[in-house]
């Protein structure tokens, strides 16, 4: 079996866990594989983050910025999350019980046992090109926000016209990505146990509210009046196209498969107090 380590860059608390994890795993007849960031910390051999769909099973050590990160790279492989952050949606498992949750999830993948749960990853497409796969949201969005910034936008579900005005931009979430940038926003919380998207307009001027759709819908998100445009998969690699453009954004696979066990939903929203 192998397993890949993705620990928290800068962190040393999580790059000495990763070194024992790593420790413990060879005692059990387990490859384990390390990032190159965590590698250079612990002074060995990495492979890059784009490489993790390789093992049968990543963990990601350090908060739900790391979890996403690792889960870019991981692809369709599981991943563990151990929560060295404050709030951890995604990471429910304490840094003293890492060790003894990982050694569980490779003893039940050797037994064909393995249980993971599945949630949706959202990508935008514009003029042939694609997004990076978002696990929380896409953001569509003008040259800069705030005064005197923003564009036009439009906003069709499945080719119906939903809105129209002027706004800092369009956020498109899932359920994983409501309790982010979503929230900040006054979007919805939604449950992970419901399937869905969330379209919120950003600052928009006479727009409409926050709207839950089914989770197979095509969201058409068209700027204008603007400069450009700038389209951001979970708050990384902003992407610049001109305008007027429309953007797509819809599910795509495959879905972020996660390891171990469930974060409690109500205790983690305490967090955000």
């Amino acid at each position: 079996m192998d397993v890949g380590i993705v620990a928290q860059r800068g962190n040393n608390r999580a790059a000495y866990l990763a070194g024992d994890l790593r420790e413990r795993l060879r005692e059990v007849d387990v490859r384990v594989r390390l990032d190159e960031a965590t590698a250079a910390e612990l002074d060995a051999e990495g492979v890059p983050v784009d490489r993790m769909d390789a093992p049968d099973l990543v963990v990601s050590i350090g908060g739900d910025g790391t979890f996403l990160f690792a889960a870019r790279g991981a692809g369709g492989t599981p991943v563990l999350g151990v929560n060295l952050g404050e709030v951890g949606f995604l990471n429910a498992v304490p840094p003293d019980e890492a060790v003894e949750a990982v050694l569980a999830e490779v003893e039940a993948f050797r037994e064909g046992e393995m249980r993971v749960r599945e949630a949706p990853r959202l990508a935008a497409t514009c003029e042939g090109w694609e997004s990076p796969h978002a696990v929380n949201e896409i953001v569509v969005q003008g040259e800069r926000r705030g005064h005197g910034g923003g564009a036009g936008v439009e906003v069709r579900v499945d080719g119906s016209l939903y809105s129209g005005g002027h706004a800092d931009g369009v956020l498109v979430a899932t359920p994983t990505g409501s309790t982010a940038y979503n929230l900040s926003e006054r979007g919805p919380l939604v449950h992970p146990g419901v399937d869905g998207l969330v379209v919120n307009e950003m600052c928009a001027t006479g727009g409409m509210p926050p709207l839950f759709v089914a989770p197979d819908v095509t969201v058409g998100v068209t700027l204008t009046d603007a400069a450009e445009a700038v389209i951001i998969s979970d708050g990384r690699r902003p992407h610049t196209v001109e305008v007027p453009t429309e953007v797509v954004v819809e599910r795509t696979g495959p879905p972020v498969r996660v390891a171990g066990p469930s974060s409690d939903f109500f205790e983690a929203l305490k967090k955000l107090e």
